[in-house]
C-alpha cells in the first residue's frame, strides 16, 4: 500500500472545518458505500438464486462441525465474540477517546467509528434484503435476526481492526508498530474462522463480510481530503513516508 496513504494523517495535520468534513465524508463515503451495497447484494442474489445457495458450502460447514472438541468449541467462542456488536463499539469508542485524547486531532480519531459505522450500513441493508438461510448443522451462537449474508461479525472486525492497523503505523518503535499491527490484521482472521467454525456462516458469507469490511475500511481512511505533498509534509512524516 502506498505510503503516502498510509501517512495521509501525519502528512497533513490542518484542522478541517466540520462543515468540510461532514461533506467529505458524504462524497467519499456514503456515495461509494451505496455502489458497494449494490455490488454486495447482486452477490447475493446470485448466491441464493442461480447458483443454487451454493450447496456445496455445507460440505466445508459439516466437516467443521463434524471435527469440533470440547477445547475448540471454547476457543473459537471467545474468537466469535470479539465480533460481537457490543465489543466492536465498545472497544471502538475507548480506542477513538483515547486517539482523541493523545492527539486533540478528532478528524482522525473518528476514522474507526465511521468505517464500522459504513459497514454496519451496507451490512444491515444487505442482509436484511439478502435473506439468505445459516449452514444446516447445529449452531454453536445464538442465531441474530439478520440473515446469514454478508457476516456482520467478519465485516465489524475486519473494518475496526484494519483501521487501527492502520493508526498503529504512527508507533515510532519498530518492534512495537510491527507486533500491533500484526495483531490486528489476525483478529478478523480468528473471528471469520470462529463463525465458520460454530456454524454461523457459509464461508461465502465470510468472505463477502471481508469484502465489505476492507472496502470500508479504505473509504474512511480516504474520507477526508489531505494535502499529500508540499509544504505540508513535515521531517517526521517525509521520514515515513521515504521508508
Amino acid at each position: 500500500m502506498n505510503h503516502t496513504f498510509i501517512h495521509r494523517y501525519e502528512i497533513d495535520r490542518s484542522r478541517p472545518p466540520v462543515g468540510s468534513a461532514l461533506r467529505d465524508m458524504a462524497l467519499r463515503v456514503l456515495a461509494p458505500a451505496i455502489v458497494l451495497f449494490g455490488i454486495i447484494v447482486g452477490l447475493g442474489f446470485l448466491i441464493v438464486g442461480p447458483l443454487g445457495d451454493l450447496k456445496s458450502e455445507n460440505s466445508i460447514s459439516k466437516a467443521l462441525a463434524d471435527g469440533r472438541t470440547a477445547t475448540w468449541n471454547s476457543i473459537t467462542a471467545i474468537w466469535s465474540h470479539v465480533g460481537n456488536t457490543e465489543i466492536i463499539i465498545g472497544v471502538c469508542v475507548i480506542v477513538v477517546a483515547l486517539v482523541w485524547w493523545r492527539t486533540k486531532e478528532w478528524w482522525y480519531a473518528v476514522v474507526p467509528a465511521l468505517a464500522i459505522a459504513a459497514q454496519a450500513s451496507v451490512f444491515v441493508a444487505a442482509t436484511t434484503i439478502t435473506g439468505r438461510d445459516r449452514p444446516t448443522v447445529p449452531h454453536l451462537d445464538p442465531a441474530p435476526p439478520t440473515s446469514s449474508y454478508p457476516s456482520g461479525h467478519m465485516g465489524a472486525a475486519t473494518a475496526l481492526y484494519l483501521t487501527f492497523a492502520m493508526m498503529a503505523q504512527r508507533i515510532e518503535l519498530p518492534w512495537l508498530r510491527r507486533l500491533v499491527t500484526s495483531i490486528c490484521i489476525i483478529v478478523p482472521l480468528l473471528v471469520g474462522y470462529g463463525r465458520l467454525y460454530r456454524g454461523m456462516h457459509h464461508l461465502s458469507d465470510i468472505l463477502i463480510g471481508a469484502v465489505n469490511g476492507v472496502v470500508c475500511m479504505l473509504l474512511a481512511w480516504n474520507y477526508l481530503r489531505r494535502k499529500t505533498s508540499g509544504t505540508t509534509v513535515d521531517s517526521r512524516a517525509r521520514e515515513a513516508v521515504r521508508h
